[in-house]
């Protein structure tokens, strides 16, 4: 009998190295064909992993991309920012059905008395966009003010989401940076101390996430990747335009590697950071199949359908995928520094590709 179970063992094994072995294949084939740059990890729930890197994280210096090779994860930051919040309602100090006020008493405007907690979460709060530039010519023509001055969180906060509301709360799906820098307000308003220290001290460093953090504009970050994005129909790679990066605060601030989002995910999802309950919660689809600063659907894969969790970020040449597969805990991370491919069907393919 142990003879049997030794050699189903290894024979899944092998199958698993074999199917590794494919993905990578077609990770490789994909990323030379398209030219893609940036780091991409696969992990399947038996440790079997796929490590890639390709182009370069500085374009003059010909410096390659590496799995070692720091990536602005743009609203991949979403996600953290919906842990902190969650952690706070699984110490009593946070309820997710209290309006904003509750916890920012000197909140000032529409939404104060009239948005909850888990409203901001969903993006159903109501609250108006201040990304107001959509495209890419009005963003060269004019600028991106809101990211290309400074601002302090406060200041964002004060001056976009004081205002009067946009929509009734709860009635829509609004994507919004907006509701996340109220959430990162009240993590900090709750702690006494600001969001990315809080950020540092209950994820970071419990995980040993070493080569994470939030961004500053005045900061040389070593190992970051530079960022390069198409701005016009020519295709030519140009840099991203100059910006405040802290100004995506908990929204979309930090950076961050392949390998640290494997060990967040690796915690998120075996109970390290929230309970199993409290994650059953987050990745609850609601309006747009959005749970609280994730999408959670199902992906068709074999003819069958797995329940999946993406976190995508975007931010000109930041291109950051994060995806995991509930029912097979198969983990993809891409995290990439140009904007030359479509993230969100490649890292799926590498999803169906991956599910046995």
């Amino acid at each position: 009998m142990r003879c049997i179970v030794a050699m189903v063992c290894l024979l899944c094994s092998a199958r698993l190295f074999a199917q590794g072995d494919a993905v990578a294949a077609y990770i490789d084939e994909y990323a030379n064909a398209h030219h893609y740059s940036g780091s991409i990890l696969v992990q399947w729930h038996d440790g079997t992993r796929v490590v890639r890197s390709y182009g370069l994280a500085n374009i003059p210096m010909r410096v390659a991309n590496t799995p070692q090779t720091r990536f602005k994860i743009a609203s991949v930051t979403k996600l953290f920012t919906s842990v902190l919040i969650l952690q706070l309602v699984e110490q009593g100090r946070l309820e997710l059905d209290r309006p904003i006020k509750t916890y920012l008493p000197d909140y000032v405007g529409e939404a104060g008395n009239k948005v909850t907690i888990q409203q901001l979460l969903n993006h159903t709060s109501g609250l108006p966009s201040f990304d107001g530039v959509t495209d890419q010519a009005t963003a060269l023509k004019e600028g991106i003010p809101v990211y290309q001055l400074p601002h302090t969180s406060e200041q964002l906060m004060a001056q976009f989401s004081g205002g009067k509301l946009a929509s009734t709360p709860g009635e829509k799906f609004n994507y919004n940076n907006a509701d996340y820098v109220v959430l990162g307000q009240i993590i900090s308003r709750l702690y006494g101390r600001p969001y990315e220290t809080v950020l540092q001290d209950r994820i970071l460093d419990p995980l040993h996430m070493i080569n994470s953090g939030v961004l500053h504009h005045g900061d040389i970050v070593d190992r970051l990747a530079d960022t390069y994005w198409y701005p016009d129909d020519r295709k030519i790679l140009s840099r991203d335009l100059p910006v405040y990066p802290e100004n995506w605060y908990a929204a979309g601030a930090m950076y961050s590697t392949t390998g640290d989002l494997l060990k967040f995910a690796q915690a998120l999802f075996n109970g390290k950071l929230i309970a199993p309950e409290t994650l059953q919660a987050m990745i609850r689809p609601g309006l747009d199949e959005y749970g609280d600063g994730l999408w959670s659907y199902q992906l068709t894969a074999g003819g069958a359908r797995h329940p999946v969790i993406k976190r995508p970020g975007s931010i000109m040449g930041a291109q950051a995928q994060f995806l995991h597969v509930m029912d097979q805990d198969i983990t993809v991370i891409m995290l990439g520094n140009t904007s030359v491919i479509d993230a969100d069907a490649l890292v799926e393919n590498i999803a169906k590709r991956a599910i046995r």
